[in-house]
């Protein structure tokens, strides 16, 4: 179990994140399309996990703004933002942003990426939502970094995160 805040508060997570060198666990999400992905599906590709509680907030969405002006540059990547919200939030959101280079998925059907990569919140306000958190995977499918956000309302480390990928 990780231990964050939220406005100072302290609340906790159901897990850690996967070590840096293990192999990403294999998730199912959603797409704003409705349809079903699976970490298989973007197999050769590396990855940035942009994980959030909630596109609604001011600090998720300037992930995903910041997240798809980096996309747009980086060669076989690909940007997977994820959250709880429903797909058509996700895809509103999106499309009355303009932002086309990253791809938004929902944890909504069952919970299990959360489960998996223990980042459901356990307590506190924000209970059953994700942790804010950047994972990213290489093309070999392996974790080679993360940042769990210490206190949710802060942005991540986009240049460490995505200096990783050089």
């Amino acid at each position: 179990m990780a231990t964050v805040t939220l406005g100072g508060d302290t609340v906790h997570t159901s897990g850690t994140l996967p070590s840096i060198g293990s192999t990403a666990p294999n998730f199912k999400l959603t797409a704003t399309d409705l349809s079903s992905v699976s970490l298989n599906d973007y197999a050769g590709h590396n990855l940035v996990l942009n994980v959030f509680p909630s596109v609604d907030t001011g600090t998720c969405a300037q992930s995903i703004r910041e997240f798809n002006k980096a996309a747009s540059t980086l060669e076989n990547t690909k940007v997977l933002c994820i959250a709880r919200d429903l797909p058509f939030a996700m895809a509103r959101f999106c499309g009355a942003e303009g932002l086309d280079n990253v791809v938004s998925l929902s944890d909504f059907r069952d919970g299990n990426f959360g489960k998996s990569y223990g980042l459901d919140f356990t307590d506190g306000a924000f209970e059953a939502l994700l942790s804010r958190c950047v994972i990213i995977v290489n093309t070999e499918g392996k974790v080679v970094y993360t940042e769990q956000v210490p206190e949710i309302a802060d942005e991540p480390n986009y240049k460490v995160a995505l200096d990783t990928l050089k």
